[in-house]
């Protein structure tokens, strides 16, 4: 079971040399992978470019890149980049984006996403398998008259979909590698994600995908402060419908219903059961929520857990 932690570093006076200094500290405590998150700040791809050469060993990812407001031209020349720099350690993810961010920050309409998801990862595996892409479709074109090709990730880029919904998951188990769901139970992912999303994959004839399963958790004995804390914390993702669908599907009312916030005896059995329910691995986020002390105490088991 490959257990690892997103860094979020963006409160640091200088969020390059803090995120290297945490993925140092993830890895010392036998965590396999950091993954960081991408907003209108630090490029995901160049910091986990910078981590991977800092901590030899440690896998690196983007969870997860919006496909509005980019090409598949610039993501993968930026995936490669990461992908040689890390010598085979790193792993992109994308997302749909939400309506706001995109429509707000880039001024662009979120019209027909699953459309724009399915082109943007036709013309991105053919960048990143062939380092040539002659794709036109309806709402993108990714041509290369020159080639595209990164000497050094010539093994091609892993490609992971923050997928839940059933279309996006079709989209994802035919042309990605897996998926990053984030605030989705062991229960949505047992009866609704996985089973979608692995016969999308068996009916393209595709190996059988990963599910890299993205938790809200961290160990602390304050469990009551600490889930009012994440409640107000993560009450922005119950506006978007995805997730207020897949924590509803997870047995949730609020998103920090989802949250595995207790102590070690019981974030270990919430781990397991997203093994149990098909998580080939496991990722948490907000472990920082409760401080430094807890943190560096969710880190230490998650270390034992991984394997």
């Amino acid at each position: 079971m490959t257990v690892g932690v997103a860094l979020d570093a963006s409160g640091a006076p200088n969020q390059v040399d803090a995120t290297v200094r945490l993925a140092q500290e993830a890895a010392a405590a036998g965590l396999r992978s950091a993954w960081f998150g991408q907003t209108f700040g630090a490029d995901s791809p160049q910091l986990a470019a910078i981590v991977g050469r800092e901590v030899p060993g440690l896998q690196v990812g983007t969870s997860a890149i919006p496909v509005f407001g980019r090409h598949p031209l610039l993501v993968s020349s930026q995936a490669q980049t990461a992908q040689a720099a890390t010598h085979g350690r790193y792993h992109l993810g994308l997302a749909l984006g939400t309506k706001l961010l995109t429509e707000t920050g880039f001024g662009l309409p979120f019209e027909r996403p699953i459309a724009r998801l399915r082109e943007f990862l036709t013309a991105l595996r053919q960048l990143t398998e062939n380092g040539t892409a002659d794709f036109h479709g309806e709402l993108l074109t990714a041509s290369t008259p020159i080639p595209a090709r990164v000497p050094g990730a010539e093994a091609g880029v892993p490609v992971l979909v923050a997928a839940m919904g059933p279309q996006a998951l079709r989209v994802s188990g035919e042309l990605a590698d897996g998926i990053l769901p984030y605030l989705a139970g062991p229960r949505a992912l047992a009866e609704h994600i996985v089973p979608t999303l692995t016969a999308a994959a068996e009916a393209a004839g595709r190996p059988a995908p990963r599910i890299v399963a993205l938790v809200h958790g961290v160990v602390t004995d304050d469990v009551d402060a600490v889930r009012a804390r994440a409640t107000e914390r993560l009450a922005f993702y119950e506006q978007i419908p995805s997730y207020a669908r897949v924590i509803e599907l997870s047995g949730g009312r609020r998103a920090a219903d989802v949250a595995a916030i207790e102590n070690e005896k019981a974030v270990e059995a919430e781990v397991r059961r997203y093994r149990d329910a098909g998580a080939t691995e496991v990722v948490f986020s907000g472990t920082d929520i409760a401080g430094e002390a807890d943190r560096r105490r969710t880190w230490a088991l998650l270390g034992e857990l991984a394997d």
